[in-house]
């Protein structure tokens, strides 16, 4: 059998993908950037043709789609849409956050999942790769409507889910509040106390130290690690830091904690701008204790102000952290960063920069760190709270986040390294994707086709 070259065959697997997931504009925008930079790991690896890898890695091994009906507190019947995709297992156990967002539907979903099988390998925590989530909006909801909510959810997701099977965990509109009771349930239905059928938990109850931070301290240590390899630091840099979750916030606080300067934050209102740094007990008094908007930041802090126009990348800095949601960056914003001297940009968000803005960052010589890499401690802390709760321990804070920052190097130095084996050294989102993918399709390739 003459096997495809490899352009033959990725040009063959992205129509596939493209027929069968018409419709679904964020799994494909997430399935092509990974497929525009694999020929050079198919030319080295035509096993991985043979085998139909990436005909079987595009494909979610399963897919469940649920109602998750609930009463609110004037006792009305309200209805979302719940989902859960189990993208791939050839590592570990399926494991994801869990997003509860208006914007959630399957696109959304698949994106995250098919994002997180390349993160998850880059961990090298062997763990699988899953997503799920609902429609539904918590924010302005009381506690007893969001408890409501989520035991119904719960009463589906517990037929899918597992300690060695699919782990999920929060994301977006999923903090330790929702973690608690989806737990809760959990729990009420199956008789049984696994810790580790759940990550993000309390930490009273089995939750890791640092596990709410992970994701945003995670990025800034990767930034520093590929700032470092070019010869500079985050110490006395101006950061643009675009969201005000948990992300954001721990984002900020590491920028602040190695010497650099945060000066913003945002939220679906608007941004605020603090040159004097973002004042951090403010920002999490008003973003997670009250659940306020980030416009009532710039009221209580003086020499701050907020703006409901143009962008938060409009702020002259030295660093960009999107870390608010998919797409936020657009190519018209890249252009600005890097007239206005942005060295280099680490996602915390999924997939929060657009194509064309990569590739504008990338031809201006701008460090680029993409999320399934600089993202990655959120999940990689996750894995650690897994392995706490199975040999029934709990760490320090110290000894958390030093694991935690030794992940981050290791995925920078893995990330750098098959950069530079594919021929192009520093490109990261190439190195980040062939990693990656290389370490997964093995795994599959010696498990048979299943």
């Amino acid at each position: 059998m003459t096997l495809p070259t490899p352009q033959e065959h990725l040009h063959v697997v992205a129509g596939i993908v493209e027929r069968r997931s018409a419709g679904e504009p964020e799994f494909l925008q997430a399935v092509r950037e990974v497929l525009e930079t694999l020929e050079p790991v198919l030319a080295e690896h035509p096993e991985f043709i043979e085998a139909g890898i990436l005909d079987r890695l595009v494909e979610p091994e399963r897919q469940y789609i649920f109602r998750v009906p609930w009463t609110d507190d004037q006792n009305r019947v309200q209805v979302n849409r719940g989902l859960r995709v189990q993208f791939n297992s050839a590592l570990g156990p399926y494991k994801g956050g869990l997003r509860f967002h208006p914007s959630v539907n399957l696109s959304v979903i698949k994106f995250l999942g098919f994002e997180q099988i390349f993160k998850n390998a880059l961990t090298s925590q062997r763990i699988g790769a899953g997503k799920g989530g609902a429609d539904f909006d918590p924010t302005g909801k009381s506690d007893a409507e969001v408890m409501r909510f989520c035991q119904s959810f719960m009463t589906e997701l517990v037929h899918h889910i597992g300690e060695n099977t699919d782990i999920p965990a929060g994301d977006i509109g999923v903090g330790a509040r929702e973690i608690g009771y989806l737990f809760g349930q959990y729990r009420r239905i199956t008789q049984r106390y696994e810790a580790g059928v759940l990550t993000g938990k309390g930490m009273g109850w089995g939750g890791a130290e640092v596990r709410t931070e992970a994701t945003g301290y995670g990025a800034v240590f990767f930034a520093e690690e590929m700032l470092a390899r070019a010869g500079q630091a985050i110490e006395g840099r101006r950061a643009l830091v675009s969201g005000s979750g948990n992300v954001a916030t721990y984002a900020i606080e590491k920028v602040q904690q190695l010497g650099g300067k945060a000066i913003t934050a945002s939220d679906s209102s608007g941004y605020i701008v603090d040159e004097a740094g973002i004042d951090l007990a403010l920002l999490k008094q008003v973003k997670g204790v009250e659940r306020g908007r980030i416009s009532e930041y710039a009221e209580r802090r003086p020499g701050a102000h907020f703006v409901t126009s143009g962008s938060v990348w409009d702020v002259p800095a030295e660093l960009a952290f999107p870390c608010a949601t998919q797409n936020e960056l657009s190519g018209a914003n890249a252009r600005t960063l890097v007239k206005n001297g942005v060295r280099a940009v680490a996602e915390g968000a999924n997939m929060p920069t657009m194509p064309d803005a990569i590739e504008l960052f990338q031809d201006a010589g701008v460090l680029f760190a993409p999320g399934k890499a600089a993202n990655a401690g959120g999940v990689a802390t996750s894995a650690l709270e897994m392995s706490q709760n199975a040999a029934r321990s709990r760490w320090d804070r110290d000894k958390s986040e030093s694991r935690l920052h030794g992940i981050m190097r290791d995925v920078h130095e893995t990330t750098y390294a098959a950069s530079e084996r594919y021929g192009r050294p520093g490109d990261y989102v190439l190195g980040a994707n062939s990693a990656a993918f290389v370490t997964v399709a093995q795994a599959m390739l010696e498990q048979g086709v299943i």
